[in-house]
């Protein structure tokens, strides 16, 4: 059906474009806020990534690899929007509260993701996250495959003590820490 959308929406057919990009609304958000861990960037990153893949969709060769051409041209706009931040510090730059209506699971993946660098984190969110191909994330972050399974390698290692951490932090039989 993906295959059907794009072919419109390289015929600049607006309604297909909407919904192709609806039905990747939910993976373009998971992998942004992989990446910038802020919700007001995830949100210029997806749509600058909306705006460019609108124009350039007539350059897209394989109707069936849109979504690891989207994702590509996602982490690019990300990486940008990262690296400005990182030369710009402000003042009021205060991690954000967590708002309790987010489902625990959600809020478990968020931690869990932000104890990885930034290069386990997309590799991480992209292949249990979004269900990629190993062969998919190397060609979105242009990147060699082996470099990407090290990387998921170096992740779950970091997550081994991420989790010996919390055990250590949880309570004893007799409900003291």
């Amino acid at each position: 059906m993906d295959k059907k959308l794009v072919l419109q929406a390289k015929k600049h057919d607006k309604e297909a474009f909407v919904k192709l990009v609806e039905n990747y609304q939910v993976s373009m958000y998971k992998t942004a806020i992989a990446i910038l861990q802020n919700d007001e960037d995830a949100a210029d990153a997806i749509q600058e990534t909306i705006l460019i893949c609108w124009e350039k969709i007539g350059s897209l060769r394989n109707a069936k690899f849109f979504k690891t051409w989207m994702t590509r041209i996602l982490i690019h706009r990300c990486y940008a929007i990262y690296n400005e931040n990182k030369r710009t510090v402000a003042a009021d730059n205060f991690p954000d509260v967590m708002d309790c209506s987010d489902k625990y699971g959600e809020i478990e993946w968020q931690e869990m993701l932000g104890f990885l660098n930034e290069k386990q984190r997309i590799v991480v969110e992209l292949y249990y996250g979004q269900q990629f191909k190993v062969r998919e994330i190397a060609g979105a972050l242009q990147i060699g495959q082996s470099a990407v399974k090290s990387r998921l390698q170096s992740a779950r290692k970091t997550l081994e003590q991420f989790y010996e951490i919390g055990k250590e932090a949880s309570p004893d039989s007799d409900g003291r820490l």
